[in-house]
């Protein structure tokens, strides 16, 4: 834990939705002026795309698994030392995953090389003088017996909908994006279920704040579903571990958020359509008080 230097993350599986999170802390920081040094989570694979590939059907031929969501495929040491790294000082070392053609083409030109999608950029300083370390990614309070990256963690939001919503939304995303077949993904589902049941699922028992999707509509067969939920057709759970942790006024909430309740002591529903709405309402002042709190 850092006043000085507060580490910011957020975690949450492929197809849960992190990058609308990330959005909204993006529209937080352009606003108050905040200097953040964003890591993407994906820069802790420990393979490339090709490598990736070559690694499963070597790990296959064995009879074992590998997969983006456990530690064989991943430095967890390296984020859990650039956690602890930046509280500490305020400064470490990061890199890229270059997802595609424009991402490859942005970061050759910026630093000079050739690389392809799919590969890394070399690690770089993070240069001192910034403000807080903002991590988005399927990891960020990850804990194994060989590490704690939660340990080193200021905020640590989940971003974690109801599962046949988010195979639902990664069946879709992985079809528009990646021109992957509802098969290939489903195939990707079940090599990575052991892994998301021992290293993923169990981040969202230590998060600050998680916010889970739940749709209003029927889900029971994700395989087949051609359509992603709507916001309008689904609800927000906001679960706060320690609401005093974050001063939480839950009647301030209950009255800015039309349409909210009170499910339990510490959980906050709210409509999928202002989803957003809440994650500003909560978060800003929460970004503000740990800004404060550096100057103290």
């Amino acid at each position: 834990m850092s006043k000085k230097h507060p580490v910011v993350v957020v975690t949450g599986s492929s197809g849960a939705g992190t990058t609308t999170v990330k959005r909204v802390f993006e529209h937080i920081f352009f606003r108050d002026n905040i200097n953040a040094v964003v890591v993407e989570g994906d820069s802790f694979h420990r393979y490339d795309r090709m490598e990736m590939r070559e690694q499963v059907k070597q790990y296959q031929a064995k009879g074992k698994n590998l997969s983006h969501f456990g530690p064989d495929a991943n430095l967890f040491g390296e984020m859990e030392g650039l956690f602890r790294q930046y509280g500490e000082t305020g400064i470490g070392r990061k890199r890229y995953y270059l997802h595609s053609e424009e991402e490859a083409e942005q970061h050759n030109k910026r630093l000079g090389i050739h690389l392809n999608p799919g590969q890394f950029t070399p690690w770089e300083n993070i240069p001192p003088g910034s403000d807080l370390l903002f991590y988005e990614g399927l990891h960020g309070g990850v804990i194994t017996q060989e590490h704690n990256v939660a340990k080193y963690t200021d905020l640590l939001i989940g971003v974690v909908p109801i599962v046949n919503l988010e195979w639902i939304q990664k069946i879709h995303r992985d079809n528009a994006e990646r021109g992957y077949s509802a098969e290939a993904t489903v195939d990707t589902i079940l090599r990575r279920m052991p892994d998301y049941i021992n290293y993923i699922t169990p981040q969202f028992s230590c998060t600050d704040i998680n916010f889970q999707r739940v749709s209003t509509v029927d889900t029971s067969n994700p395989f087949i579903s051609r359509d992603i939920p709507t916001p309008d057709e689904s609800l927000v759970i906001i679960r706060f571990k320690e609401p005093q942790k974050f001063g939480i006024d839950f009647p301030y909430l209950l009255a800015m958020v039309h349409d909210s309740f009170m499910s339990r002591r510490n959980n906050l529903v709210v409509p999928g359509g202002k989803m957003g709405l809440a994650m500003e309402i909560i978060l800003t002042p929460i970004i503000e008080r740990m800004m404060d709190s550096r100057n103290v």
